[in-house]
């Protein structure tokens, strides 16, 4: 009984080393055999460079014709031709519409006989003068005088008030003839032929539009334009806004290829909405942009020294800051939030909380926090900002590697 309890504790404390034993060289195994620590994760970056970059601004905005014109009738009559094609253009001058004339021309020739019967008075008129004047110190009396000088006047009066109504009646005969007053395309025309209109009535004919150049009426909030005159005032923004070029996004997103200027700036803001027109002037030789339609406009209001950060870099926080990641010099993660940002394109503009040679993080900032080690990639980024591109000796890398896969792939395995 003795030996036993003696021979039991041995065996325990056997046992206790021998698990021991096992759990270390378990462990020593799983830290051989194991998967490796993950590795840094590759992010892109662009380095920071600081430069003098134009402000700009995207605004909405709907085309205008440059002239338009409703063609209304000025005499009555009945329509006797159309002679242009509905939709096409045409020229100053060109004949549109000819209303029934015969009346017209009759009111000319009334007016032609008119004239001529009241010239026909005059010369008896003037001899009648001629001959009391010479009377009137040897019997004619001067009444007699001054009557026939009355006579003559009220004869010329009667040739010119003849000649008015027959330049009346030669201008309503040229009023059939409803001509265009400028260059421009014609719409639909709301008569046929065999119509009855009359002089200045409320419909029109068709209406006359002059669309090269055109106009683009722009919106813009009052805010925006009291934030522009303190940066133009305080020296922060250069340039001239009024002479900026204004470039178009048309409404299928295809870029206009024709930039446009500055014509006039309403100097008055709206009550309900608190924004004021701007209008600019494109050339439109081939028609691309018509009356009506819906464009976005990109503004060049100056420039400004400092940072471009593109658009896919950065986000916004829950104020409406703006906030971007940066790499810092030990390869860890950092997030920047910048307080103040201008719109330049296709990037945001920034002056402060960057330094010359900072690393940006334009791709893969997703999915990582502050704090994180990576491993950076150089990159860049086109005009547009949407497309970063690796330049070439990155992108030969992973080629190189591969190969080397392949020929240790190739390779045969030693044997045992």
């Amino acid at each position: 009984m003795t030996g036993r309890r003696l021979l039991l504790p041995l065996f325990l404390s056997l046992a206790l080393a021998a698990c021991s034993d096992s759990g270390q060289q378990s462990a020593g195994g799983g830290a051989a055999g194991g998967a490796p620590e993950r590795p840094p994760q590759p992010v892109s970056f662009v380095a920071m460079k600081k430069a003098e970059q134009p402000i700009t601004a995207v605004l909405p905005g709907r085309a205008s014709a440059f002239q338009s014109a409703e063609i209304r009738p000025r005499v009555t009559g009945e329509i006797k031709e159309i002679a242009f094609k509905q939709g096409s253009e045409v020229k100053a001058g060109d004949l549109l519409y000819k209303i029934e004339d015969s009346t017209y021309a009759a009111e000319v020739a009334q007016a032609e006989a008119t004239v001529a019967k009241a010239q026909a008075s005059i010369p008896s008129a003037q001899a009648n003068l001629a001959r009391y004047e010479r009377l009137v110190n040897s019997g004619a009396t001067q009444i007699e005088f001054e009557n026939a000088r009355v006579t003559l006047l009220q004869a010329e009066a009667d040739v010119a008030q003849a000649n008015a109504a027959l330049k009346a009646a030669q201008i309503n005969l040229e009023l059939t003839e409803i001509r265009a007053p400028f260059d421009g395309v014609t719409s639909i025309s709301n008569v046929s032929i065999g119509n009855i209109v009359t002089a200045n009535q409320t419909n029109a004919l068709t209406t006359l539009r002059r669309i090269d150049p055109i106009y683009i009426d722009l919106i813009d909030s009052s805010a925006n334009l009291l934030e522009l005159r303190s940066s133009l005032e305080s020296g922060k923004l250069s340039g001239d806004p009024r002479k900026a070029d204004i470039r178009l996004a048309l409404e299928d997103g295809t870029e206009y290829p024709t930039t446009g200027k500055l014509d006039m700036a309403d100097m008055s803001v709206s009550e309900t909405t608190g924004t004021y027109q701007i209008r600019a002037l494109f050339d439109n030789p081939r028609d691309i942009i018509l009356p009506g339609m819906y464009v976005r406009a990109t503004v060049t209001l100056g420039n400004l020294n400092g940072y471009l950060i593109p658009q896919r870099a950065a986000t916004r926080n829950a104020r409406g800051e703006l906030s971007a990641k940066f790499i810092t010099a030990d390869n860890k993660v950092e997030t920047r939030i910048f307080a103040k940002s201008s719109v330049s394109n296709n990037n945001w503009l920034v002056t402060e909380g960057i330094n010359e040679g900072d690393r940006l993080i334009v791709d893969g900032f997703q999915w990582i926090g502050d704090g994180a080690t990576v491993q950076p990639v150089e990159a860049t980024v086109d005009e547009r900002g949407f497309v970063v591109e690796a330049p070439k000796a990155e992108a030969d890398k992973p080629a190189a590697d591969d190969s080397a896969v392949e020929k240790a792939a190739d390779k045969p395995a030693d044997r045992p």
